[in-house]
C-alpha cells in the first residue's frame, strides 16, 4: 500500500532521508513565516521612527524591506523540507529486485512450475 503512493518514484526511501511528519513540517513553516513577518513589522516601525527623526537614507531602505519581506515569507513558508543525502543506492549485479504483478507474475509462476515438474519427472534429477 505504501508502494502505491510512490508509483512514479524509482528510488527506495532510506530512513535517514525520510522527511519529518506533516505536523512538524507545518509547524516549521509557520515558525519561518512568523519570524519573517515579525522582521517586516520591525522594518515598518523602524521606517516610521527613522522618518520622524529625519534619517533620510534609512527609511526608504526599511520601507523596501517591509514591502519585499511578505513575498520572501510566503516563499519560505511554502518551501518543502526535503532531505537528501546525495547518493543513490547501487544496483546489484543481478539486476534490480522487484515484485512482479499481473500477467508477468503468472507467466513467471507458470515457468517455475514447469521447471519443477520437469525436475520431479526427470529420471536423473542430478542432471539439472
Amino acid at each position: 500500500m505504501a508502494r502505491e503512493a510512490r508509483k512514479d518514484a524509482d528510488d527506495a526511501i532510506r530512513i535517514t532521508t525520510a522527511s519529518s511528519g506533516p505536523g512538524r513540517d507545518i509547524a516549521a513553516r509557520q515558525k519561518r513565516y512568523l519570524i519573517s513577518m515579525s522582521i517586516r513589522s520591525v522594518c515598518f516601525i523602524g521606517a516610521v521612527v527613522t522618518g520622524i527623526n529625519h534619517v533620510n537614507w534609512a527609511w526608504p531602505i526599511l520601507i523596501l524591506a517591509a514591502l519585499f519581506l511578505p513575498y520572501v515569507a510566503v516563499v519560505m513558508a511554502n518551501a518543502a523540507n526535503t532531505r537528501g543525502d546525495g547518493f543513490a543506492l547501487q544496483d546489484s549485479p543481478y539486476g534490480r529486485p522487484e515484485l512482479r504483478g499481473g500477467a508477468e507474475w503468472r507467466r513467471a509462476e507458470h515457468e517455475r512450475e514447469q521447471l519443477e515438474e520437469k525436475w520431479r519427472t526427470s529420471p536423473n534429477p542430478e542432471e539439472h
